[in-house]
Parts: structure tokens; C-alpha cells; sequence
């Protein structure tokens, strides 16, 4: 099967350098020329691998592999630099890129980077759950949207963990009020509805788009 390569690149030579290279070996590339484009396009297109410049216009490069990490994105990143200083590598793979390439660089150098990155396997985090710009990750209790993180209560993570568990179904109060409160709750049966609309202040708190809709006399569900 054909790997998919996605190229962010706002230099137009050495973009169209790699976009040759690329498909002579074999592999569909296509080809982006800012971060903000980069990082929109990578959960929509879910390329094998994409390679990154460090400098973009919009967003840099690596601050589009260190929004794609915080999401659970875990797609191999080869990040291209024109920059060979120890810190510089060391701010690319802390910013959670797999591998580098100084330019200029050869084609030779290009292919066996690319060919090395799709034999390994990707790795996921089973703790950390991503949904569009939201993740939430079991094990530290972190939740973020975009680059903001949000604090929730006990009670708040539970209830969006629940959520995130089952995106796009449709999920009935009582499957919530058995999952989240336990099956024996006997409190408030509005309880729901405001914890929703704790969850929905908290996370749409910067004009972001809602997530959790409401399904008229049957519950909620998590979609954008």
C-alpha cells in the first residue's frame, strides 16, 4: 500500500524538490506551504508521515508538531532545518519530532530518513484521548483544548472521559448517570444537565465551537 506524505514547505524549489523525490519513489505526496495549513490538514488527511520545516509562516514547525503531540498526534515528524546547532535539534525533538534533516540535503539522505520512519511503528498513548482541538489524558488528569489547558473538577473529568470514550454516539442519561455517578445515584436527576453546562462554560470559554450536543429526550453526544 501506497504511503501518504504530506510536505510543509514554504520554500517553492525545495518543496517541489521533495514532491519529485517523493513521488519517484513511489509515494503520493502533497504539498502545504504554511503551519497553520500544516496542522489544520494533518487529523483531516492522516498522512503516514509528513515532513516539517522549522520555519513557517503563520506557525512554525515545531510549534505544529508540539500542537500535534498535545493532542495524542502521534505521526512520524521529520522536521527540515537550515540549522545544525545542538539546541536547535534539541528543540525539535522536544518539541516531539522523530528525526531532522539539515538542508541542503540529498535526495539519497531524504529517502532513507522517510523509508526508516515508515518501518517504525507509530506509537499510541492508550491514556491519552483526542477529540478535534480537545484531549484529555487519563493518567495525569490533564485536559487541554488547543494550546490552553482547562482544570476541571473530580466530578467534570469523569463525565467528559465519559464523553470522549464514545465520540459521535449518541449516549442516553442513563448510561451517564450509571457510568459517571453509579448505578445507585439517588441525588438531583438535573445533575447532568449541570455538569454539561459546567463542562461546556469551561471548554467554550474562548469562543471555541461546541462539542457536546444536546439530543432532544434522549442525552448527549461528543461531535464538532
Amino acid at each position: 500500500m501506497t504511503a501518504n506524505i504530506l510536505v510543509v514547505e514554504d520554500e517553492v524549489k525545495l518543496a517541489q524538490f521533495i514532491e519529485l523525490e517523493l513521488k519517484y519513489e513511489g509515494y503520493q505526496a502533497m504539498v502545504l506551504r504554511d503551519g497553520v495549513a500544516g496542522l489544520k490538514a494533518i487529523p483531516e488527511l492522516n498522512p503516514d508521515l509528513v515532513l516539517l520545516d522549522a520555519l513557517l509562516p503563520g506557525l512554525s514547525g515545531l510549534e505544529v508538531c508540539r500542537r500535534l503531540r498535545t493532542l495524542g498526534n502521534m505521526v512520524p515528524v521529520i522536521v527540515l532545518t537550515a540549522r545544525d546547532e545542538v539546541s536547535d535539534r534539541a528543540a525539535g525533538l522536544d518539541a516531539g519530532a522523530d528525526d531532522y534533516l539539515v538542508k541542503p540535503f540529498s535526495s539519497e539522505d531524504l529517502i532513507s530518513r522517510v523509508k526508516a520512519h515508515l518501518r517504525s511503528p507509530i506509537e499510541v498513548d492508550p491514556d491519552l484521548l483526542p477529540f478535534a482541538d480537545l484531549s484529555l489524558n487519563r493518567r495525569t488528569r490533564e485536559v487541554r483544548r488547543g494550546d490552553r489547558t482547562i482544570e476541571l473538577t473530580a466530578k467534570e473529568f469523569d463525565l467528559l472521559e465519559y464523553l470522549i470514550s464514545h465520540p459521535r454516539q449518541v449516549v442516553k442519561r442513563e448510561q451517564i448517570l450509571e457510568n459517571v455517578w453509579g448505578y445507585d445515584f439517588m441525588g438531583d436527576s438535573n445533575i447532568i444537565e449541570v455538569y454539561i453546562r459546567y463542562l461546556r462554560l469551561k471548554l467554550e470559554a474562548q469562543g471555541e465551537k461546541r462539542l457536546i450536543q444536546t439530543v432532544r429526550g434522549v442525552g448527549y453526544v461528543l461531535r464538532d
